[in-house]
């Protein structure tokens, strides 16, 4: 019998069976079986757990079968369990670490999951594009500086799905006086898509290219406006690989320091009340909550109103963990609820900060036919402010002329 990890083992004997996960997940309303809440899929752990050869002779099922590998991807891995947990199990990298162990008993992930990993291993990003057009969305208006002082790392679906937010995240920080380059086709995925399904064998390569490649290009700090990226580059990199040697940052944490210092300067007026989506990876599992809606409030006649649930009570929206290339109708589902609650407040936008939230808050919008607009809070930034414009030089005087 193939024993779990300790580190599960210590989580499901803490456990109580309580319920109050079934309450919040969001998945799970999705499809209301048991199997499929948080609480289930511990209690059949714990079962596999206690397992011995008595359970095969009696016919007992009591193995990870397709089933089971089903129920346990049911998940966002959101981990707003986790807020309600009387335990306080660490939901965020338990279903992760199960998840692993799973793979390594070859019984999982789903198919879409794999051909992500077969799609890192061949060109080093999910979306099956080439590794030269990585940098093809970088705006004119920015010059790219030997010796940074931030390198932007773009992410794979705003290098080739979602240009938005990361040509607006760049514009927005050189119109606050940063220098910036990009590691262009040297970009490799952060590898999340990877370790939130349990594939965790190419984070280590993947970590030390980027890492290295930024190192070589003089980065002074790293800045992203995916959230996925900014969690793995800051805090599972370190696991498996080594914590890169300069500051990492969201978008978020370096517009609102820019805000402060009174270099980014904001030219026009935008009178809409505003909503604010906490992404998962960047609110719940990250801590970062104050700095997305302090640069929200910055911007001159915005009104911010909160929805019902925020900040480490955010609903998911749908689309983490690998749900949505799995479940896409379910994620658009679940997107659509956190939509209502957000037409709910009276807001006109809804503004996110991660590519997938805003992709994902889209399509459910659409299908309910909200009139609510979503975008990413660096598309509102860029809105608010002005190109930067050139002091023209002086022209030197004549030379005059010899008699």
């Amino acid at each position: 019998m193939v024993k779990l990890p300790k580190s599960i083992e210590r989580d499901l004997s803490a456990c109580l069976q309580c319920g109050y996960c079934v309450q919040v997940c969001d998945t799970y309303k999705q499809s209301p079986w048991e199997s499929n809440s948080p609480r289930g899929k511990i209690f059949y752990l714990n079962q596999l757990n206690k397992r011995t050869i008595i359970d095969q002779m009696l016919g007992r099922k009591v193995k990870v079968d397709d089933e089971f590998v089903e129920a346990l991807f049911w998940c966002t891995g959101c981990a707003r369990c986790h807020t309600v947990c009387h335990v306080s199990i660490d939901f965020a990298e338990f279903w992760e670490v199960v998840r692993e162990w799973v793979v390594e008993q070859g019984k999982g992930p789903l198919p879409a999951h794999i051909q992500i990993r077969e799609r890192l291993e061949e060109l080093r990003n999910p979306y099956n594009e080439p590794m030269e057009n990585r940098a093809a969305w970088w705006p004119k208006e920015v010059p790219k500086t030997v010796n940074p002082q931030a390198v932007f790392f773009a992410g794979c679906t705003a290098s080739y799905r979602m240009n938005a937010p990361a040509k607006a995240g760049v514009t927005v920080l050189h119109r606050g006086g940063m220098t910036l380059n990009t590691l262009g086709a040297d970009e490799w995925c952060c590898t999340s898509p990877a370790l939130r399904t349990g594939q965790t064998t190419l984070t280590e390569d993947f970590a030390e290219n980027n890492i290295t490649k930024a190192e070589r290009l003089g980065a002074q700090s790293m800045v992203m406006t995916c959230a996925g990226c900014y969690k793995t580059t800051s805090h599972d990199y370190g696991r498996y690989y080594g914590n890169p040697p300069f500051p990492v940052q969201h978008f978020t944490q370096t517009a609102a320091q820019l805000i402060k210092d009174k270099k980014l300067k904001f030219t026009k007026e935008i009178k809409a009340k505003v909503t604010y989506h906490d992404p998962c990876h960047l609110g719940r599992h990250a801590g970062v909550f104050d700095e997305p809606r302090e640069c929200i409030r910055s911007v001159p006649g915005i009104e911010l109103v909160e929805m019902q649930h925020v900040r480490m009570d955010s609903r998911c929206c749908g689309a983490g963990g690998g749900f949505k290339s799995a479940n896409n109708d379910f994620a658009v589902n679940i997107a659509a609820e956190r939509v209502k609650e957000a037409v709910e407040t009276g807001a006109e936008i809804l503004v996110s900060s991660c590519p997938f939230c805003v992709l994902n808050l889209t399509q459910g919008a659409k299908k309910i036919g909200a009139k609510i607009k979503v975008m990413d809070i660096s598309e509102l930034l860029l809105q608010a402010t002005d190109p930067v414009v050139e002091e023209k030089k002086p022209e030197a005087a004549p030379a005059e002329k010899k008699a």
